[in-house]
């Protein structure tokens, strides 16, 4: 869609002033905004290392102690591990004040500088060119009025000619002046946008590497403990010793059976002075395989896994099938041999089942993030094919000079910004890459 000379005028002016009076400010309050994030995660990673500090002194006592050495070395290796990627933590941040935060804080005052003499420069030269339109256009009228006389209307009328193509030509010329300002303008505000996009898909790719060595590393502290199934749902199996009362005969039998004192102990007994060696229990009834469930027939052994009585079931390992599986507390007793043995060197328990929500929390954060290309194409070719099209050849311009400057006639530094040959002051944008932006035709300010 077409627009007027004055309407893509105040286009141009307003895509400056915005920069310098929402931009611009903004920047400055995400300069303060950083550095309050900094200060928080600084003062988190100083708090995680006291706290995985105070894990790792109660894993140094666990190791001192004849049954809890392998929870210890567990204890401190969590604390060794969170430590670790604190650290990895810390070296993102400093890469993000480094690139993000120093260098929002030296462009700013730059841009500010930049953009007000940008400004005033093209509204100087565009108020330059109105008036000699202007001027031309008097000089036409008072040929005009001249030639109305009847005398010398000839050479008054050759004169107007003469008036009509210059006042044309310098119309055609600040046309094409407003159009190319227009365009220098935009293009400077999209540099500024490109160049937030870079920095920070740049940490996110650091966050997201970070992310995915905590979950390899969470993933090695998770082979600490045994998995175990979970217990069957539903009620215990009861013991055949219900029937006792019914069968007279196997009444005593049963009864002797029951009044051996390794049957009645709780499992409390069990975790608490033979927990120096793992509890092995004899089967007194026969019991069938299940799901998660331990089969076995009587007599057999079975060493307890999980001392800790679920519903009446316990988890053991068969000692002669090594299968392993849930089973009914009533249908063993504790081995005699366990009993009344004495107190021996204690063998490793295992260590508590670890909560995998961290690491699920790590995964999902693991998604992977997009990063633009490092080369964006500039818009300025499709400008330059347009400008071999042109019938009227393009009168020089010195804001053309001033606005294309960072892309043909900017002068490098040594801090990645660009200094004009015209102003004194440093466009900190100019080097920034841009994006290949596909727009409709309505987007862009076409002037016919």
């Amino acid at each position: 869609m077409s627009k007027g000379p004055e309407e893509v005028n105040r286009l141009t002016e307003n895509t400056y002033r915005n920069v310098m009076e929402q931009f611009n400010p903004r920047l400055r309050n995400l300069i303060n905004l950083g550095k309050n994030y900094e200060k928080a995660v600084n003062a988190m990673i100083l708090a995680g290392k006291a706290y995985f500090d105070g894990v790792a002194k109660i894993g140094e006592i666990a190791t001192g102690s004849p049954v809890s050495t392998e929870l210890g070395h567990v204890l401190i290796e969590i604390s060794s591990t969170h430590q670790k990627l604190d650290e990895s933590f810390r070296e993102n941040f400093k890469t993000f004040h480094k690139e993000i935060i120093h260098e929002l804080e030296k462009k700013t005052e730059l841009d500010i500088k930049y953009m007000t003499a940008t400004l005033k420069r093209y509204q100087a030269e565009h108020r330059n060119k109105l008036d000699s339109l202007e001027k031309s256009q008097a000089e036409l009228k008072k040929i005009r009025r001249k030639s109305q006389g009847g005398r010398n209307a000839l050479k008054y009328e050759h004169k107007e000619i003469e008036y009509i193509e210059t006042v044309t030509s310098r119309q055609s010329e600040i046309q094409r002046f407003i159009a190319e300002g227009c365009r220098e303008a935009l293009l400077e505000e999209k540099r500024r946008f490109c160049f937030l996009v870079d920095k920070h898909c740049s940490f996110a790719s650091l966050t997201q590497h970070y992310h995915q060595q905590a979950g390899k590393d969470y993933d090695t502290l998770s082979k600490y403990p045994s998995k175990v199934p979970p217990a069957p749902s539903g009620r215990v199996i009861a013991s055949p010793l219900i029937d006792m009362f019914n069968n007279p005969a196997t009444a005593a039998q049963n009864s002797a059976s029951s009044e051996d004192p390794s049957l009645q102990r709780s499992v409390s007994v069990a975790t608490g002075l033979n927990m120096m060696k793992r509890q092995k229990v004899k089967t007194i009834f026969p019991h069938t395989a299940g799901t998660n469930q331990l089969g076995f027939a009587q007599g057999d052994v079975i060493t307890l896994l999980v001392a800790e009585e679920k519903d009446g079931w316990l988890y053991g390992e068969h000692d002669t099938s090594k299968a392993r599986g849930w089973f009914p507390s009533s249908y063993t007793r504790l081995l005699e041999e366990n009993a009344q043995e004495a107190v021996s060197v204690p063998s490793p328990s295992p260590a508590p089942v670890r909560s995998m929500s961290t690491m699920d929390l790590s995964e999902k954060s693991c998604a992977a993030v997009p990063i633009p290309p490092p080369d964006y194409l500039e818009c300025l070719s499709t400008r330059a094919a347009a400008d071999k099209g042109a019938d009227v050849p393009k009168p020089t311009s010195t804001f053309k000079a001033l606005a294309s400057g960072p892309e043909t006639t900017s002068l490098s530094n040594t801090n990645g910004t660009a200094k004009h040959p015209f102003l004194s002051g440093e466009n900190p944008f100019a080097t920034v890459k841009l994006r290949p932006t596909v727009t409709n035709d309505r987007s862009a300010p076409i002037i016919r």
